[in-house]
């Protein structure tokens, strides 16, 4: 059986309505489900995979994940 990776992409939140916020990284900006994060507040990041919020993280670790993902990213620009 293949094995499937799944990921989540950090994301800042910058406003929160209901049990959805808007959540940004550079100049992209998405529509996203906090239900699964109730406690999330605007300025922190979250974890998102399909559209939800699935963990809120804090600022160093979204940032360190946000570089490696930068530098994986760089290999496939190379071939």
């Amino acid at each position: 059986m293949p094995k499937v990776m799944c990921l989540a992409i950090p994301m800042r939140i910058v406003s929160i309505e209901g049990d959805e916020a808007e959540a940004e990284l550079g100049e992209v900006v998405r529509r996203v489900s906090i239900a699964l994060t109730p406690e999330v507040k605007v300025g922190e990041y979250v974890l998102l995979h399909t559209g939800y919020a699935i963990g809120v993280i804090d600022e160093t670790e979204a940032k360190e994940t946000l570089t490696l993902l930068e530098e994986i990213a760089s290999f496939s620009e190379v071939s």
